[in-house]
């Protein structure tokens, strides 16, 4: 069977759709499954046997993402997809709207994952316009857009109870993106934190994914506050970059927690991700609109125990996980309960072991297996 994926953004840009698609087309095959992708170009990528590039433009004020080009993107996802059994859309710009038309044109199945719940993003980035409007263009374009396809993949039941309450009726599948676990096992956190500057008896929190403000970071900031009195040599690593990062380097200048947070950066995935996991004691997380929570699984499967808000997507995790801390939705809370969490060393060795036999749990293969037989019941409906 051949798929084609269709996205607006994809690797080297970091971020979670990134990692799911990614996750996706390299485990699909092992199922029977072989994908072809369109997606943005951001240098000079070249184009592979099954990765076809298109350019665009950088989007204003967040140079990482592209504004494909319009009819470059139809044309070549339309030559694409003659020889596909499935268009599978990933983003809901540019390329949902190229995936949909060349899948009527020709008369083959389409489906979207829902990676990103919008309605929860659009006031950070159009400040200006009342709120209440923003959620209700977001919710009525997203039922559009679901209602148009055949099958909708969602990452969570929290995610398809919300594309409920929008009012969408297609098919709804929930379909975490599972991850490759022995990617982050026997990983040097020993040597990330000598690279860093980082003590090897120092305990660290660490905090990876998008420096944006729907990640909720100013949170963790104010939490590290209320665990500081409990362990004063505590250390918040942030690892990504994103708009936010400068307005947090100087909430952290205000609130005075220069000694006690380190920003690093973005992290080469192969090794540096998996050493920056094995690195910290503890991964924590604070995201209010997570539609899954990929690094939190991430973390688990380096042996890191999580303390993390159960909201949206994460609930699915979390709820269940013997390894991971779910504290109130309240600075003083998380961070009373993230300071305890270093004075009691025998609690976090069993949190390390718990965590890897979770992790497991959710791997790459499993949901791949999982999507490649929703693709073949779609193609022979």
């Amino acid at each position: 069977m051949r798929v084609l994926m269709v996205s607006d953004v994809y690797f080297p840009r970091v971020n979670g759709v990134s990692t799911s698609i990614e996750t996706f087309r390299t485990s699909l095959p092992r199922h029977g499954v072989q994908v072809h992708m369109v997606a943005p170009r951001y240098g000079n990528e070249a184009d592979t046997a099954d990765i076809e590039r298109v350019r665009g433009w950088q989007v204003p004020g967040d140079p990482e993402d592209r504004l494909l080009h319009w009819r470059a993107m139809h044309r070549a996802v339309l030559l694409a997809a003659g020889d596909c059994d499935l268009i599978h859309i990933q983003t809901p710009f540019v390329a949902h709207y190229a995936g949909l038309k060349a899948a009527r044109a020709l008369n083959k199945p389409v489906i979207a994952t829902y990676h990103t719940l919008f309605e929860e993003y659009l006031h950070h980035y159009a400040p200006m316009l009342p709120a209440r409007w923003l959620r209700g263009q977001a919710r009525a374009w997203s039922r559009r857009q679901c209602n148009a396809l055949d099958a909708v993949v969602v990452p969570s039941s929290a995610m398809r109870a919300r594309l409920q309450e929008y009012g969408v009726t297609s098919a709804m599948h929930v379909l975490p993106t599972g991850i490759p676990v022995q990617n982050f096992a026997n990983a040097d956190g020993t040597a990330f934190r000598a690279r860093h500057g980082i003590a090897g008896t120092r305990p660290v929190a660490l905090f990876i994914g998008r420096v944006a403000h729907e990640k909720n970071i100013g949170f963790l900031l104010q939490a590290l506050q209320h665990a500081l009195p409990l362990r004063p040599d505590l250390l918040l690593v942030i690892a990504g970059e994103g708009p936010a990062r400068t307005e947090l380097q100087q909430q952290v200048a205000r609130m005075q927690l220069q000694d006690s947070v380190q920003f690093i950066g973005y992290l080469e995935r192969e090794r540096e991700l998996p050493a920056c996991y094995a690195a910290a004691d503890v991964f924590a997380f604070a995201s209010l609109t997570e539609t899954q929570g990929l690094v939190l699984l991430e973390a688990m499967a380096a042996g890191t125990p999580v303390i993390a808000l159960a909201e949206m997507g994460t609930a699915d995790i979390l709820d269940a996980a013997p390894c991971a801390i779910v504290p109130p939705a309240d600075p003083a809370a998380f961070g009373q309960q993230l300071g305890e969490l270093f004075t009691k060393p025998q609690r976090l060795d069993r949190l390390r072991q718990q965590a890897h036999a979770y992790a497991n749990a959710w791997s790459d293969s499993a949901m791949a297996g999982k999507l490649a037989r929703l693709y073949r019941s779609l193609a022979e409906a």
